[in-house]
């Protein structure tokens, strides 16, 4: 009989954990916590996602500044609006909403943003942290995949994982993540011949390539936790994932939702990233030595807050 993850339940009481957080490093520190959020254009998705990171914000403390720049800027207009933020040590993070419009370069944009504030976990030097398993702020989708893995007890270590899909926000950093945590990891992509067979070899199999109902009954090995990443529409128009969940559910030991499942976590994480680059500020500036304690963790484990908290 399979479980399933309820993302929905473990973003609430991660949530609850964050406001408690929020409000020790208020108390120790005298401000709020402060998350900029930077959208450029009109586009109807990304005004959906903007609000909600609002709404999260509100939600466990977390003061928001929300930029709104018109879809006609011009990349400097839009590096300059950034760059101040970067500037503003009310800003503990900063996360520009993607895409940009097409006439803005994305990566020249990303790179003014410091690790430090980089709470999406996207920039170059966050990215090759977590490859040499060091600290960084991870990527929050597969940040929270984490999470689920954890608080469910499913255990990582010494296990095989299979992961669909290479980008660098999901694919990438999720096989880092699990390497990291001594699983032995696939990676498969459009160009993987007999996907089905590698997939079958996963105790863990992590769906996150973007096609409605990909995954199916004879990609899943009896036994296997399935994480489906995917956010699609089928032919009926009908909220689904990448993996056809009616033909799977009965082989898996656990398996995520959707809707319901991995979504809920990625905005956590987001304020979980900015709670931590927040406690990190302290830590490093070492006001006093009760600023620390706010953190939960000595000084000298304050770099592993993100990981290990």
């Amino acid at each position: 009989m399979y479980k399933i993850i309820d993302g929905k339940f473990h973003s609430a009481e991660i949530r609850k954990e964050i406001a408690a957080r929020a409000a020790k490093y208020k108390a120790a520190s005298g401000k709020d916590i402060g998350l900029a959020v930077v959208l450029v254009g009109e586009d109807p998705a990304s005004q959906i996602y903007v609000r909600n990171k609002i709404k999260g914000c509100e939600e466990v403390g977390i003061k928001s500044y929300a930029s709104y720049l018109p879809a006609e800027s011009t990349e400097e207009q839009v590096k300059e609006l950034v760059q101040s933020l970067v500037d503003d040590e009310n800003i503990n993070g900063i996360l520009v909403q993607l895409p940009l419009p097409k006439h803005i370069d994305q990566q020249a944009v990303l790179k003014l943003i410091p690790k430090e504030k980089d709470v999406d976990g996207f920039c170059e030097e966050n990215i090759g942290s977590l490859c040499l398993n060091k600290d960084c702020l991870p990527a929050c989708t597969p940040n929270g995949i984490m999470k689920m893995l954890e608080r469910e007890n499913i255990a990582i270590s010494g296990k095989n994982a299979v992961v669909i899909g290479r980008s660098a926000i999901v694919g990438k950093p999720m096989a880092m993540l699990l390497l990291n945590a001594n699983a032995t990891v696939t990676i498969c992509h459009s160009k993987t011949e007999n996907l089905p067979e590698i997939c079958r070899q996963a105790d863990i199999l992590v769906a996150a390539i973007g096609k409605a109902n990909f995954v199916t009954n004879d990609f899943v090995k009896q036994g296997a936790v399935v994480i489906d990443v995917g956010m699609n529409r089928d032919k009926d128009g009908k909220l689904c994932g990448d993996v056809d969940f009616q033909s799977v559910k009965d082989k898996c030991s656990y398996i995520t939702p959707v809707p319901g499942g991995v979504g809920p976590m990625t905005i956590t994480m987001l304020l979980y990233n900015t709670v931590v680059a927040a406690e990190r500020t302290l830590c490093i500036l070492n006001l006093t030595k009760n600023t620390a304690i706010i953190c939960n963790i000595s000084m000298k484990n304050c770099k592993n807050s993100a990981t290990k908290s």
